[in-house]
């Protein structure tokens, strides 16, 4: 049986981080029309309405449509003019994540860590503040074009934040089941996944808890390397991944190409019940990769014994992977954009810790496919 060493420990004492978190607040996308992404976050995934701003609330150069399930919140942004920086994103990028904000108790002093540790600064401490009493908000720059938020929402009770209002629709599908992020994943440049490893362990505060390189992650055609990191209690995750040497085009590649840059590759979202989440998912018409049948003849043989019947899951395409702690299950959908960058996974933890290392063999051939049809292999 396969197993994983997860080492050093994702526990750490809290009172000795400088960057305390409490785990992801929301996560922003800049798109190109907020209205109707929206709806299909609502209608594919589950999500309901929160809150909105735009002109009718006194913002003139952007709309923004905010969506909640459990813990997950999403924003989506469009801009509403041009010659700005959303418009000038989404022409470089075309749709994807800008925003990782991040839960902390004081952003102000979040700011104040990570700027004096070499971070650069995106916004520096700024209170927002209405009826409903003030959140503060604080940023620094990662990779690419995306931005860390730092989000103090303690002395607020409304329905957001300031500078949003409700919003009620009558149109609310119901929950899939996801509940909150896993982890988000970031693609980086060639050579690049080692300083930016450097920058969250100087700036942030975190440690790499798990290492993969190309002998872990490859198949006849394409390679890449990747690294955990992991803030001390573990609660945000961000694994870095870089392209490696292949005989063809690896998948890190085709997004950067694709996103004219380093960014988000991949948001993972938790559920308790994976087969439910996934079967409902792809009734709305969410399309997942698929994994040949054969992968399932011997999985058991290198996991061993799960709860789960085996049927169900080889009739959705849901992985299997197991480590010290437990097992996880795990599927990934295709590029949910025109371009084939951002994409999400669902993953439903049995204990596991880990990210599914057995499966990678199996996953990147399957996506290797989709990038053969898409003739970017």
């Amino acid at each position: 049986m396969a197993t994983e060493t997860l080492s050093p420990s994702v526990k750490e004492e809290t009172t000795t981080d400088f960057l305390p978190l409490m785990g992801t607040d929301y996560v922003e996308f800049y798109v190109g029309n907020a209205k109707q992404a929206a709806h299909y976050y609502k209608t594919a995934f589950g999500f309901q309405s929160l809150a909105y701003a735009g002109p009718e609330t006194g913002v003139r150069d952007r709309a923004s449509y905010v969506l909640r399930q459990n813990k997950l919140t999403f924003v989506l942004t469009t801009p509403i003019r041009d010659n700005n920086e959303i418009a000038a994103h989404i022409a470089k990028h075309g749709d994807g994540v800008k925003m990782l904000a991040l839960k902390v108790d004081d952003a102000t002093s979040a700011w104040e860590e990570t700027t004096k540790r070499g971070g650069k600064s995106y916004m520096k401490p700024t209170v927002l503040k209405d009826d409903n009493g003030e959140v503060v908000m604080s940023g620094i720059h990662t990779y690419g074009d995306t931005v860390h938020l730092f989000i103090e929402r303690k002395n607020y009770s409304g329905v957001f934040m300031p500078g949003y209002r409700k919003w009620e629709s009558v149109y609310n599908p119901t929950s899939t089941s996801l509940l909150y992020v896993d982890h988000c994943v970031g693609n980086v440049g060639w050579n690049q996944m080692n300083p930016w490893v450097k920058f969250y362990e100087d700036v942030m505060g975190f440690k790499n808890i798990l290492s993969f390189d190309d002998n872990d992650i490859s198949t006849e055609y394409s390679a890449l390397m990747s690294k955990v990191m992991s803030n001390g209690n573990g609660y945000v995750k961000f694994p870095i991944n870089e392209p490696a040497e292949g005989k063809k085009k690896s998948q890190v590649e085709e997004y950067l190409e694709f996103y004219n840059g380093e960014g988000v590759q991949h948001v993972a979202l938790a559920t308790h019940n994976i087969i439910e989440t996934v079967t409902e998912l792809k009734n709305r018409g969410v399309e997942f990769v698929k994994i040949p049948s054969s992968y399932y003849s011997t999985v058991l043989d290198r996991v061993g014994h799960i709860d789960e019947d085996l049927k169900p899951l080889s009739d959705l395409g849901i992985l299997i992977d197991r480590d010290d702690e437990g097992y996880l299950l795990q599927i990934f959908s295709k590029p949910v954009e025109d371009r084939p960058t951002l994409f999400f996974e669902i993953i439903q933890r049995k204990g596991a810790k880990s990210f599914g290392k057995g499966n990678f063999k199996a996953l990147f051939e399957a996506i290797e496919r989709e990038q053969a049809e898409r003739g970017n292999l």
